[in-house]
């Protein structure tokens, strides 16, 4: 293995360890689609997956999938702490320490035997890629297990596919598998709208039927909460007279202003130990400033994760040619990477025309 293959190799081994503690973390609280996903991301074959099994043996593989026991649920005090120190998502903070009132309050009141509103709390999430939704779901989940109001405060995530089959009647069976993985926690369907703007010969009504039952028939413990761009998803609620009446709680995910954006950066930086160059922190505030602009093709937080890996990965190849590289220039992430990652040097991966120092950058009006 040459220098620049062994250097390359470290500065992955900073990523994946990065990843594999994100995903220790969650797990502790997870199960299911969530808690059960390796380092490379893919999910492991569960029993109840293997074709040919009977509904009875079906329903003995899930039991032998779940876990034995429960973690306890983490404390309000705890779980508001974490929801502090989310970067940017002000409006929602706000909307979620509400909401958590409300639901405090009402169980306060049932305890003294007062009368309660007959809350509905799913929610309908609406905003740009990579503005805080499925992070938001899972804290939810966690959040309700700890108000007593879900019994696991596990997080089930999914989209159209993993809820609509392609023959009559069997998309019903797949939507109740899935919303059984669910029960006592729940079900995050992202870019719901996608189930009901197929046109009249598709499914996805029939998995938007089976799914409205659920709801009702487990409300005490299953809550639902649809994501996806704004107004696809005001146009998916108001579709169905069924969807209106269940979702009735909006929270909108603003983009990231340029300066949470960088703060998401530095914030990854700290984490993986790298730290940014003074002129690439000016190079970088301008990059973002110019990518703002698109804000849905960026992907906001998703974009600056990648921006962070492509600099990771840039810096690798700038020191894989020296010969002796100290500590110092293993954490530091200078202009040259940042440019390299915004496709300054190959012209791949970002439309730009990379500026002189002082200059703003210019949107190419052809991406090559």
């Amino acid at each position: 293995m040459d220098r620049k293959d062994e250097i390359i190799r470290l500065q992955m081994d900073v990523i994946q360890e990065m990843t594999r503690s994100n995903l220790r973390r969650i797990s502790d609280d997870l199960w299911g689609t969530q808690g059960l996903r390796s380092v490379s991301g893919e999910l492991p074959t569960l029993p109840q997956d293997e074709p040919g099994l009977l509904p009875a043996q079906k329903e003995k593989a899930m039991e032998a999938a779940e876990p034995e026991s429960q973690d306890p649920p983490q404390s309000i005090e705890e779980l508001k702490k974490e929801l502090s120190e989310y970067i940017g998502l002000a409006s929602i903070k706000k909307e979620v320490e509400s909401l958590i009132n409300l639901v405090t309050v009402q169980k306060l009141r049932r305890e003294h035997g007062l009368p309660v509103e007959d809350l509905s709390l799913h929610m309908v999430f609406s905003g740009n890629p990579g503005t805080g939704k499925t992070m938001i779901a899972r804290l939810m989940a966690r959040i309700y297990h700890s108000l007593g109001i879900l019994s696991k405060g596990q997080l089930v995530e999914v989209d159209r596919s993993g809820l609509v089959a392609g023959y009559v009647g069997q998309t019903a069976i797949k939507t109740s598998e899935v919303i059984a993985k669910a029960m006592g926690g729940v079900l995050f369907i992202d870019e719901a709208y996608a189930l009901t703007t197929r046109g009249g010969t598709d499914y996805g009504q029939e998995a938007v039927d089976t799914l409205l039952k659920a709801m009702e028939d487990h409300r005490d413990d299953l809550i639902v909460i649809v994501a996806g761009y704004t107004e696809l998803m005001e146009e998916f609620v108001h579709s169905n007279p069924g969807l209106e009446s269940r979702f009735n709680r909006f929270l909108f995910f603003p983009d990231y202003t340029v300066q949470e954006m960088l703060d998401i950066f530095d914030m990854r930086c700290q984490k993986s130990g790298y730290r940014l160059d003074e002129d690439a922190r000016g190079l970088l505030r301008t990059l973002l400033a110019l990518f703002s602009l698109d804000a849905k093709g960026f992907g906001n937080a998703r974009g600056v994760r990648n921006l962070f890996e492509r600099a990771v990965s840039a810096q690798a190849n700038r020191l894989a040619a020296r010969p002796d590289i100290t500590r110092e220039e293993l954490m530091l992430l200078t202009s040259e990477d940042i440019r390299a990652a915004g496709g300054g040097e190959d012209g791949q991966g970002l439309p730009l025309e990379f500026p002189k120092s002082g200059e703003l950058p210019k949107a190419r009006e052809n991406r090559e």
